[in-house]
């Protein structure tokens, strides 16, 4: 290698002490002049070192739950390249570059912190893409680039074109609906959202088509009611004996729910429990059931519940507020953002029903579908847990008849629902008769809440179930 060579390209970066023995005194004396660099492997490409950017809510570092890519392999800009959790939610790490990837610095359920590289990328210096010297730092992300790192549960699916040409418009995909599979952001979503913008006329999208109710004859068959009750097996685990000790160390929504139980000790409770007759309700969820179903949405209690704590907190929004840590100023929320706890294989997770007091039933049913199943795949997005402002726990799906709530901070009460039973009761004239009966239990903030307040909120929470044709009159 001529040194007059190495003069003329300043991205060959291969010169090492070892080296220089190679050359006469001419070219060592020439050579001091010049920038040594430090030793690459790659001679026609660059290797940039891709950092996990911040990602917010304070998060420092994630768990490494998923790789989508090995080393060796090819990405493009947006392709997914990990999946990480956090301490709040799940989060799918897309790539920034084009290239081969050459390491991949952390292991699977690895702690990997932000501001450290993730993994090593290969890129071609030819594509415009500016050279680093020596550790590359990825820049901190700006609005433009926001699309690379997406909270899972609020993905939207699009190919990198279709990416591409919403970037070059200056379109944010969360705005424009897809009408592809699975709600996949197509071209034409682009180009209609553009000609909106524009005033442009084209042909209308296509329209999701309301199906009418069925005939009753053509309804969905109710299931028996003298059918045999069901007898609950319970869940086994094959066991196995190691004989040792072992440590884990304690990460993601098992870490979060540390330091929440942790502050929600500090806060006095009091309890308060009641039991519900659901026996309209039940007969009236029976007949909406096939509805729902002919809109490709499972109606559970879970929606009439919620909507009712809706209700009784408009009436009472004490129960819908939050205390500073002061404890000198009382904040009532304007949003009735209800979450609902789920048991989940990450742990107990609690995401919320954003805006109920506008929601009717049904749409509060599929947001709980959307929910559940995120849930169920450990995809709920950091906007789905946070902003709570009143939580119900269904305790009764598990087992269980009563239960000592633990409020969430900074809400002020909690409810947790025990399972319905068919329990026998007394009518008005004395008469007994099969009833199907729930039991309810309150938690609430002693430091702003009393035993009355909560009695009267439980009470009307009460009638709404008791008597749901009642809602109606105050349903907006």
């Amino acid at each position: 290698v001529c040194i007059h060579r190495v003069r003329s390209c300043s991205s060959i970066r291969f010169i090492k002490s070892k080296y220089v023995c190679v050359f006469d005194k001419s070219a060592l004396k020439f050579s001091h002049q010049q920038r040594l660099f430090r030793t690459s492997a790659v001679s026609c490409g660059q290797i940039v070192q891709f950092k996990l950017s911040d990602i917010g809510e304070g998060i420092t570092e994630v768990t490494v739950k998923e790789w989508y890519i090995k080393e060796g392999d090819s990405v493009s800009q947006f392709d997914s390249i990990c999946e990480v959790q956090s301490d709040k939610a799940s989060v799918t790490i897309t790539s920034r570059y084009d290239g081969i990837i050459r390491k991949l610095h952390y292991n699977l359920d690895e702690i990997a912190y932000v501001g450290k590289p993730l993994v090593d990328i290969e890129i071609d210096a030819s594509k415009g893409v500016a050279p680093e010297e020596d550790v590359v730092e990825t820049p901190p992300m700006s609005h433009e680039e926001h699309t690379h790192q997406e909270i899972k549960g609020h993905k939207t699916l699009a190919t990198p074109a279709v990416r591409r040409l919403a970037m070059e418009n200056n379109i944010k995909l969360s705005e424009v609906v897809g009408t592809g599979k699975d709600n996949r952001i197509l071209k034409e979503d682009i180009l209609n959202y553009l000609a909106k913008q524009t005033g442009a006329i084209l042909p209308p999208s296509p329209k999701a088509e309301i199906i009418p109710p069925l005939p009753k004859s053509e309804t969905v068959p109710a299931a028996p009611k003298d059918k045999a009750r069901k007898i609950p097996v319970p869940v086994s685990r094959p066991i196995v004996f190691s004989g040792k000790d072992k440590t884990e160390p304690i990460t993601g929504f098992h870490k979060a729910m540390v330091k929440t139980m942790s502050a929600a000790l500090k806060i006095p409770h009091f309890g308060y429990c009641d039991e519900i007759d659901l026996t309209q309700l039940v007969q009236l969820r029976e007949e909406l059931k096939p509805l729902a179903q002919i809109r490709g949405i499972k109606l559970s209690f879970m929606p009439f519940f919620i909507k009712a704590a809706s209700l009784g907190l408009l009436q009472y929004p004490i129960l819908n507020a939050s205390l500073d840590e002061s404890c000198q100023n009382v904040t009532y929320k304007a949003s009735h953002n209800i979450g609902v706890a789920m048991d989940t294989e990450q742990g107990l997770i609690v995401p919320n029903v954003k805006n109920v007091q506008v929601c009717s039933v049904f749409e509060i049913a599929s947001e709980l579908n959307r929910l559940q199943s995120l849930g169920s795949a450990g995809q709920l997005g950091t906007n789905d847990l946070t902003g709570g402002t009143f939580t119900l726990s269904n305790i009764g799906t598990i087992g269980g008849t009563y239960a000592k709530p633990v409020i969430l901070p900074p809400e002020v009460a909690i409810g947790a629902l025990g399972k319905i039973q068919v329990l026998p009761r007394f009518n008005g004239k004395g008469e007994v008769f099969k009833a199907q009966i729930m039991n309810v239990s309150w938690s609430a903030d002693h430091r702003i809440i009393d035993g009355a307040t909560m009695a009267r909120f439980s009470n009307l929470w009460k009638s709404y179930l008791e008597n749901p044709a009642s809602m109606l009159l105050d349903l907006k």
